[in-house]
């Protein structure tokens, strides 16, 4: 649920395919009335929605803030990964990261990047690490904190201030020792922390309707 005095960077519209139904025009509208000043889309595995989401929030006042999340493999893990346009070179890579999730892997294969990926295409993004549900989330539960360590440092060798562990509070399974463990690694590597909420409705009367529409997919 979006509240007005916080900016929220996990949006995730219709074009989160069986995650999320937030149309983009009632989004707009209620950027418009609460006055929200800005807004940061986050769909799962596409861009589909960035240039409908761009406009519609322009035209409200609100900013537009750019970002997809991408499915990251390493070895035999992979989760997503909240990945955000800093500038128009950012923006190129975004698309080139997003694009290159489908086109270069195996037909029996769900669409991913890699690590290298990231790295190679890092000018201009922010990124995030995501939710316990995401790729370093996964990693967490499996107990590969060596492994997270290992891919946070070679992250933050070319991302630098503009990588993020990310905190969240959604009372998910998990959440609060990951969080404990994202702090620890905050202090350990001087890492800068940020406070998210995944948005898939505006009110809290669509809940039934979200869950159901998850159960669907």
């Amino acid at each position: 649920v979006l509240n007005k005095e916080f900016i929220h960077l996990k949006i995730h519209t219709q074009y989160s395919i069986c995650e999320g139904a937030l149309r983009t025009t009632e989004l707009s509208q209620y950027c418009k009335t609460n006055k929200v000043l800005a807004a940061g889309l986050s769909d799962s595995n596409n861009l589909c929605g960035a240039l409908e989401f761009s406009e519609l929030l322009a035209k409200s006042k609100t900013q537009p803030i750019i970002g997809t999340q991408i499915n990251i493999h390493y070895k035999n893990y992979s989760g997503k990964v909240p990945l955000f346009a800093k500038n128009l070179q950012g923006y190129k890579n975004l698309i080139k990261l997003s694009s290159k999730s489908y086109l270069e892997i195996k037909d029996s294969e769900e669409p991913h990047c890699t690590v290298e990926d990231l790295l190679k295409y890092s000018n201009g993004l922010i990124m995030f690490t995501g939710s316990i549900d995401g790729f370093f989330g996964k990693l967490f539960s499996k107990n590969l904190t060596d492994i997270i360590l290992v891919i946070i440092k070679k992250l933050n060798n070319l991302y630098k201030d503009n990588l993020y562990l990310e905190i969240q509070r959604h009372n998910d399974p998990g959440e609060k020792i990951f969080e404990k463990f994202l702090l620890n690694l905050s202090q350990k590597l001087k890492l800068p922390t940020i406070a998210t909420n995944e948005v898939f409705y505006l009110q809290k009367d669509m809940h039934e309707a979200h869950d159901a529409y998850l159960c669907i997919g």
